[in-house]
């Protein structure tokens, strides 16, 4: 068995939509365990994130997704289905899909189909698929329909009467259940084909096999406001962070190991970054139910600075601090979705973020939506210099571009040079005009 995120090569490699929100017919985009969201604002990016959200949470969950959830809130189906020029052109649905790959088994793909119900995006469809065929689950003249084909050509298909979830039910019925189930709805049920029943129990029912565990974080592009003293309370996370100087606090109270190991990284990266040398949980107590205040300083080659407060080192410490937490904590989550993880950062620290994605991303996948160039240059100079454990494949850079009314996906490489593959004309024009004007006389 592989040992690693990357020797498993568990991941999610392959995102497909269809007239969802700027999202006009048919996308495709290629994911990676790091992958880079790049373009101009207003240009579908967050709403992409929100989107690979709501597969995770329909394939692996069961769950209704939540598209008006923290950190998104896309609003009602009116809202998120595209619209084409109008009420004239009216789309009842839209359609997305997910695609995972896993060393010990072929690629697995899931797709779901949205329409509305009240106000609200419900899956009506849900279809998962491999080499071998698709098994699929559908809403038809109230009853359920269910349907298995292979690639050689058996079918099976059959409805039967099932409870469907109310609107205020968040969980949909899995669809292994209603597979085993059948037989219970219909007693003339008709028996699958050989190949139909080897399909079902290939594919689990099981959407992204078992190289994947169900922990998502997704953060918001702004996180909480620093305070100068917290008290202390039980620590639950959050997009903004706001749990992260609890959860701190309560790990060096209680686990000094554990805190130990996670300072050393926070340190690690705050020192690469120029953002500090040494943080310290300062307890203004004695028992672990007094406030607490966070400190860190700077260190020079012969003296040390003072402790400051981190309210008083300007928000580019604060801001980092919970996004870095959350992805160097021991129980980091397997799939992280970043909104400008850059925010508030000088250029400097903002390329060593790029530098520590490349190592993070060996044992997670991570997927973050930037307007850094010095983000992603690092990123594309450590896997030319081979400063990162990730090879060209590991990353992936999506280009959102802005066309009319309606936005374009590239789906762009590096090369073992650092180099981009995949560039359409417009990418980095506004960079080019920029530097060509400032060496004008």
């Amino acid at each position: 068995m592989p040992d690693t995120f990357l020797e498993s090569n568990a991941h999610i490699e392959q995102i497909t939509l269809r007239d969802f929100r700027c999202f006009r017919d048919e996308h495709f985009a290629r994911l990676a365990p790091l992958t880079l969201i790049v373009g101009e604002n207003s240009t579908g990016k967050t709403s992409f994130l929100a989107l690979v959200r709501a597969l995770w949470e329909v394939s692996q969950n069961n769950e209704v997704p939540d598209f008006k959830e923290e950190p998104y809130d896309l609003g009602s189906f009116s809202e998120i289905v595209h619209r084409r020029g109008g009420s004239a052109a009216r789309i009842e649905h839209f359609e997305a899909g997910l695609r995972t790959r896993n060393a010990d088994s072929s690629p697995t793909s899931f797709s779901v189909t949205f329409e509305r119900k009240g106000t609200a995006p419900f899956p009506t469809v849900r279809r998962i698929s491999n080499d071998k065929g698709s098994v699929s689950a559908k809403q038809v003249n109230g009853k359920l329909q269910l349907h298995a084909e292979t690639k050689l050509g058996s079918s099976w298909t059959e409805e039967i009467n099932v409870q469907f979830p109310r609107s205020e039910v968040t969980h949909l019925i899995p669809l292994h259940f209603l597979w085993i189930m059948r037989s219970d709805f219909r007693k003339d049920s008709q028996h699958p084909s050989e190949d139909i029943e080897e399909l079902i129990e290939e594919l689990q029912l099981q959407p992204l096999g078992q190289g994947l565990d169900l922990r998502l974080f997704a953060s918001a592009p702004v996180r909480s406001k620093p305070q100068r003293t917290y008290n202390p309370s039980r620590p639950a996370r959050d997009p903004e962070g706001d749990y992260v100087p609890m959860y701190l606090a309560y790990l060096a109270r209680q686990y000094p190991r554990e805190w130990n190991t996670l300072k050393k990284k926070l340190v690690d990266f705050g020192t690469a970054a120029g953002l500090f040398d040494e943080i310290e949980i300062k307890s203004l107590g004695r028992h672990e139910g007094r406030p607490f205040q966070i400190e860190v300083r700077k260190r020079g080659e012969k003296l040390r600075g003072p402790w400051r407060n981190i309210v008083d080192v300007g928000y580019g410490v604060s801001q980092v601090l919970p996004l870095i937490t959350e992805l160097m904590r021991p129980d980091a989550p397997s799939l992280v979705l970043l909104q400008q993880p850059e925010v508030h950062l000088h250029p400097s620290a903002q390329a060593a973020l790029g530098g520590l994605f490349c190592h993070l991303a060996t044992d997670r996948q991570i997927i973050a939506e930037t307007h850094s160039n010095f983000l992603l240059n690092r990123i594309r100079m450590d896997i030319r210099d081979q400063r990162s454990p990730l090879s060209p494949d590991d990353v992936s850079i999506l280009y959102f571009e802005r066309r009319e009314i309606d936005v374009h996906i590239h789906s762009m490489r590096i090369d073992e040079n650092g180099n981009l593959i995949g560039a359409p004309p417009s990418y980095g024009n506004f960079f080019m005009e920029e530097a060509a004007r400032s060496v004008q006389y």
